[in-house]
C-alpha cells in the first residue's frame, strides 16, 4: 500500500537558501531510489515542505536508512531551527476521486 509522507523543514532564518540548495541537490538521487513515486520540495516564507509518496513501507524504510537521506540530514542539521518534523500519513479519500487524495 502506498505511503505518503509530509516533512517540514525549518531552517534558521539566514540559512534558508543553503538548506533549500542541499535538498535540491539530493532530490535527483532520491528520485532514483527503488519505490520512490514522489519526492517534491515546496517552499514557504520560513519553511520547506517535502511531500513524498513511497510504494510501500519497505521502500520508505530503505530511504530512511539510505546514504542520500542520511548525508542530507547530517549536512543540514546545524542549519535547522528545529529538528525535521516527519509525518507518515494514510490517505482519507473524499469527494472527487482524482482530487481527494495524492496519487
Amino acid at each position: 500500500m502506498p505511503i505518503t509522507v509530509v516533512a517540514t523543514i525549518t531552517p534558521k532564518p539566514d540559512r534558508m537558501d543553503a538548506v533549500r540548495e542541499a535538498f535540491e541537490q539530493a532530490i535527483p538521487a532520491v528520485h532514483e531510489e527503488d519505490g520512490c513515486e514522489l519526492y517534491a520540495l515546496h517552499a514557504g516564507q520560513e519553511v520547506l515542505v517535502m511531500v513524498e509518496r513511497w510504494r510501500d513501507g519497505a521502500a520508505l524504510e530503505a530511504h530512511g536508512a539510505g546514504d542520500t537521506f542520511n548525508q542530507l540530514s547530517e549536512g543540514v542539521k546545524d542549519d535547522l531551527a528545529e529538528p525535521l518534523q516527519v509525518h507518515v500519513l494514510q490517505a482519507v479519500p473524499a469527494g472527487d476521486a482524482t482530487k481527494g487524495a495524492i496519487g
